[in-house]
């Protein structure tokens, strides 16, 4: 029988009393019980609505109903088919606006609980399999892919399962990219990360460290004279943006990628880290994205009073997950909505002392469809703070665009790549993630890794 509740099982979370004093996972997961309930929610439409708002194209009316049933392992088989981060994506895709925004559950009531399931699935089998993935037999061709991050992972897995030599080369000393530097452990823990890692090494995937590609090596010399047939980019969006707005040169100023990563890569949070952060006590997050949020729950769970998000728009037009800003308030982050730094204002010793704002109010809207901000005269005020950190997103690094020969970019920085293959202007790089598209979501960066495996795959192969 069809479970016909218009709303979905909600998700058994941590108190926000309690995790906001701590970097354990805020999600506690579906029981048996629950992931079972749940999926009976789903009415297994034959025109598979949802799967259209899935990057990777995961069959999920099929692995729903094999959840409905109890068949948990079959579930994973069919996700795993197309996704190979599942545990990842369970965790931090916005389902809300990708496969659950087209499930038909959702037009009556509340959508099925797409990556609640996925979760648990994902989860079910990693505590219970414990073997790592066969070496596939090679094919004697060997491939490079740039970076550790959702997209690079998701390339390098297809083209190992295919059988090709495949290297990682990753810049940090830790692989994982955005999901080890950026995404706090409370979201996203890091063993999870690890473990789908060591299934990519047990493949026959060579992940080395340390490797900044434009430095220590650069494509041409990847392609050149150690032999790689194909290169694929997928080095992320990592170089910060600023305001330019007087002030953010002072101590206690910090990009939300320096201080995410102090956090999460380097465990600032942890007595003896060799990377702290400054003592925090009134902090301001400027942006209203999930990095701001990112940002703002992790200065709360390291000891801060006051933390505010600093965003020049209102709530309706707040790109942040409803999910991440609903426990960013529930944890007691203090929104300013309507408002815009002006300047950050510093002692004699050059630290941050507060933050000069002015208030906004909403005109006609803007290219993007949203209504454009606009100051409202003789609106300013000081905010008192000691720290600020700046959350307006980042672009691609221009290491690689500026030492390799024949690709081409945009503007901004994006390398230009066609969206069904990943091809760039130079034949045999391939590109696709955060690199191309400028700051996005995990699935997407995947999307892309999944699209450039298969064109990679027919470009050496014929």
């Amino acid at each position: 029988m069809p479970n016909m509740s218009l709303k979905k099982n909600p998700m058994p979370s941590q108190e926000p009393k309690v995790r906001a004093t701590n970097f354990l996972e805020v999600a506690e997961g579906y029981t048996r019980e629950i992931a079972i309930d749940e999926a009976q929610r789903c009415l297994n439409c034959k025109n598979k609505p949802c799967v259209k708002g899935c990057p990777v194209n995961i069959d999920i009316p099929a692995f729903i109903k094999k959840t409905a049933s109890a068949d948990f392992e079959g579930a994973y088989a069919v996700i795993a088919a197309s996704s190979a981060l599942p545990a990842v994506c369970g965790r931090v895709c916005p389902q809300e606006s990708q496969c659950e925004k087209y499930c038909v559950r959702g037009i009556k009531g509340e959508p099925v609980g797409i990556g609640r399931l996925e979760r648990y699935v994902a989860d079910l089998h990693n505590s219970t399999h414990d073997e790592k993935p066969a070496r596939p037999v090679s094919n004697g061709h060997k491939v490079a892919v740039i970076g550790s991050g959702p997209a690079g992972l998701t390339c390098a897995g297809d083209l190992a399962r295919k059988g090709y030599d495949v290297t990682i080369f990753e810049a940090l000393h830790t692989p994982g990219g955005v999901l080890v530097y950026g995404i706090p452990e409370f979201r996203l823990p890091k063993a999870i990360v690890r473990q789908e890692i060591e299934g990519l090494k047990a493949m026959g995937v060579t992940v080395m460290t340390d490797m900044v590609i434009g430095k220590v090596l650069t494509v041409d010399e990847l392609m050149g004279e150690y032999g790689f047939e194909a290169v694929f980019v997928g080095s992320g969006a990592g170089l910060p943006k600023f305001m330019n707005i007087p002030g953010e040169n002072l101590i206690g100023v910090y990009s939300a990628n320096e201080f995410l990563t102090r956090v999460n890569l380097m465990k600032a949070y942890l007595e003896g880290s060799s990377t702290p952060v400054q003592q925090l006590k009134r902090v301001a997050v400027v942006g209203g994205g999930n990095v701001a949020m990112d940002a703002a729950r992790c200065a709360k769970r390291l000891g801060a009073e006051e933390v505010y998000i600093v965003y020049r728009r209102s709530l309706k037009e707040l790109p942040a997950r409803v999910e991440e800003v609903e426990h960013a308030m529930e944890e007691g982050v203090i929104f300013k909505l309507l408002n815009n730094p002006l300047e950050i204002m510093g002692d004699a010793n050059r630290k941050v002392v507060g933050m000069k704002c002015i208030e906004m109010e909403l005109g006609e809207p803007d290219e993007s469809g949203r209504r454009r901000p606009v100051e409202k005269q003789g609106s300013e005020f000081i905010l008192d703070v000691d720290c600020v950190i700046m959350a307006i997103g980042t672009s691609p690094n221009p290491l690689i665009k500026s030492t390799t020969k024949g690709i081409d970019t945009q503007r901004w920085g994006g390398i230009i790549a066609d969206e069904a293959t990943g091809r760039t202007s130079r034949a045999g790089v391939y590109a696709g993630g955060d690199a191309v598209t400028g700051a996005a979501t995990v699935i997407l960066a995947m999307g892309a890794g999944k699209n450039a495996a298969t064109a990679i795959d027919k470009q050496i192969m014929g």
